[in-house]
């Protein structure tokens, strides 16, 4: 069965990051399909600099700045962009499950937003594709990724998160509180983040205007 929604995009991001980590010269890229070994909350392992880092993947569809874009409802995957992070609070609202902020014991989290301009069903169909296909005629129009230090991000949230706006997420089947955070105060507040930026391109694909 074809993935869809949040799964679904989590997959296009997983797939994307782990071409660049690889193109990028990072050694024994795992994504978590390939190791189950890894830890609870953490998508994807690599060695960098003789370094083991455990990764959490967050892909984020909020990204968009083509208003006929934005007002397009079949294009899930291209939202006006909000210039902040969604951090998981709660996995399951519930049970009062924790989120991925405070149980991933990744190192890294790897944040990739990216702003797809076609429907969900021809997203799909590309993702099962090879990478020639992929990575030509995925519609990326815009794409960055930062990676944040989980350690400092996890105890930041901790203190921080009751300040900034709640919101419903439906991502893997039960519902979960999302904590949005503006990119501003985050990237004050954590020293060390990378903006490594647009990566898509880097792959392959065909730069869009």
């Amino acid at each position: 069965m074809s993935l869809a929604g949040g799964k679904l995009l989590h997959e296009v991001a997983m797939r994307t990051l782990v071409r660049y980590l690889e193109q990028a010269g990072a050694g024994d890229v795992r994504p978590r399909l390939d190791d189950c070994s890894l830890g609870e909350g953490v998508d994807l392992a690599y060695s960098t600099g003789g370094v083991r880092i455990q990764a959490k993947v967050k892909a984020d569809p909020y990204f968009g700045t083509d208003a006929a874009l934005i007002a397009d409802r079949r294009l899930a995957f291209y939202r006006a962009d909000t210039r902040s992070y969604a951090l998981e609070a709660l996995s399951d609202t519930t049970t009062r499950s924790p989120g991925w902020m405070q149980r991933s014991d990744a190192d890294e989290l790897l944040y990739y937003r990216v702003a797809i301009a076609q429907p969900e069903s021809e997203v799909a169909a590309l993702l099962y594709g090879p990478d020639e296909v992929f990575f030509s005629e995925l519609a990326v129009e815009r794409d960055e990724l930062r990676i944040v230090p989980m350690g400092q991000l996890r105890a930041w949230f901790a203190g921080a998160y009751h300040r900034y706006m709640p919101r419903p997420v439906i991502a893997t089947g039960q519902p979960a509180w999302y904590r949005i955070v503006p990119a501003d105060d985050l990237d004050r507040a954590i020293t060390g983040v990378r903006a490594v930026g647009s990566v898509y391109g880097l792959l392959g694909g065909v730069p869009r205007p």
